[in-house]
């Protein structure tokens, strides 16, 4: 019976990690190069990108998750849904964009990631 809680207490930290204390991988777009974003594992790596405001960017995102919650990448506030295909990459021109953080998901919103434009 130990066992078991002791099994369930670590469940609970590591969801708890998982979910609120992870700090996914940053990167810095410097605006002339597409950005690479490897969308594996349940995650998007880097999920955190910095760019400058007024910045034209590319991201590159390369799907080597064939599931189907990885298949559609999401921009709700550029208004933006657009299909993965798995192990190509697909680079995604995203607008000029004003200071701000800028959320991308997949459908069910389990891969995450925010363009922080600052």
């Amino acid at each position: 019976m130990l066992w078991i809680n002791l099994a369930g207490l670590l469940m609970i930290v590591f969801i708890v990690w998982w979910f609120w204390l992870f700090t996914p991988a940053q990167n810095e777009a410097d605006g002339e190069h597409p950005i690479p974003i490897l969308v594996k594992n349940g995650v998007y790596e880097p999920a955190r990108i910095h760019i400058s405001p007024g910045q034209t960017i590319t991201l590159s995102f390369l799907r080597k998750d064939p599931s189907p919650c990885a298949e559609v990448v999401q921009f709700p506030d550029l208004g933006m849904s657009i299909s993965l295909p798995v192990d190509n990459s697909y680079n995604v021109r995203l607008p000029p964009l004003q200071k701000g953080e800028y959320n991308f998901h997949c459908q069910m919103q389990m891969y995450r990631g925010t363009l922080i434009v600052d």
